[in-house]
């Protein structure tokens, strides 16, 4: 609770710098990151896990806000909804294949 991160994304050609900290966190069960700093106006990103079986199942809740107004909401419609959808379905691909497998072993 209450940790930050802060790192670089490049998405468009753009190097961004954001900064997101832990607000709401129910072990095991949830955790909500949200922006503190960058280029969106907001976004709050809820982790959720549900046992499922033997398995552990993550669901995302990704809400944003673009800055420029009118502009933001036709750029979010037209452009980033779709891609930072594909993004974190890409994301957590990566983030499974890690977890479920020996590679998670060299990141401690």
């Amino acid at each position: 609770m209450d940790q930050q991160v802060t790192w670089r994304a490049r998405h468009f050609g753009v190097t961004q710098t954001l900064t997101s900290k832990i607000t709401r966190y129910e072990y095991p069960y949830y955790f909500r990151d949200e922006m503190m700093r960058g280029a969106f106006k907001t976004i709050c990103h809820d982790h959720i896990f549900e046992r499922s079986g033997d398995h552990t199942v993550m669901k995302d809740r990704f809400e944003f806000e673009s800055p420029a107004g009118i502009l933001g909401v036709i750029i979010n419609k037209l452009i980033l909804e779709k891609y930072l959808h594909n993004f974190l379905v890409k994301r957590n691909s990566l983030i499974k294949a890690v977890a479920e497998g020996e590679t998670w072993k060299d990141l401690r």
